[in-house]
Order: structure tokens, then sequence, then C-alpha cells
């Protein structure tokens, strides 16, 4: 990852980096995180499958679909709000939270004013 990013002027990098991208946070400016409306959230997930798969084959998808879910269970022993939540309030970085429902443009015009 720091041979991809490091060699830029900037870079976003999209995803989960709790724990296995730790290092990279001290060449970070800041994090946004994003949420989403569970139901929302697994809509997205579902079309997503969908235009990867073409069809939703609910036995195979059945534990990667319960998994996904468990992310809003703060019982939930995986990756989820709870544990992200926790990890986010160790960091010295400044951190924007975003509701991931407008539109990308939206969300990249606050991400632009919070940044000036």
């Amino acid at each position: 990852m720091k041979e991809l990013f490091l060699p830029r002027s900037s870079w976003v990098l999209s995803g989960s980096v709790m724990g296995w991208g730790d290092s990279l946070l001290a060449v970070c400016d800041a994090i946004v995180f994003l949420t989403l409306d569970p139901a929302i959230r697994m809509n997205r997930l579902r079309e997503r499958e969908m235009g990867r798969y073409g069809e939703i084959d609910e036995v195979a998808h059945r534990d990667f679909f319960e998994w996904a879910r468990g992310y809003d269970d703060p019982t939930f022993t995986g990756r989820s709000r709870l544990r992200h939540d926790h990890w986010l309030a160790t960091t010295s970085l400044p951190v924007l939270r975003l509701d991931a429902a407008p539109q990308v443009s939206n969300l990249v015009k606050a991400v632009d004013s919070w940044r000036e």
C-alpha cells in the first residue's frame, strides 16, 4: 500500500483499514467515516452482488449476507460499527462522519468544504 500511495501527491483509500492498515495512518491527513441506514446498506450490498454475479443465490450468499448484517449488531465479533467507533476514538486524526445516503457528488462537496 505504501508503494502505491506514498509517491502520489494525494490519494483516497476506501474501506476499513482498522488493524491491518494502521501503519498508513501516519501519512493520512484525515479519516472520512461513512455510515448508512442498515436497510439501505443491505439493499446496496445486494445490488452490488447482483451487478457482480448477475443473480443472487440465496444459499451461496447466505453466510456473506449474515456476516454483513452483523456490522450493526454491537455483540457481533467481526468487523462492526461498535468496533469502528472504538477504533476512531483512538486516532489523533480528524474524523469527518457523513451519512452515505446522499449522492456521491454531495459527499465529495462535503469533504472538500470540510478540508478548506
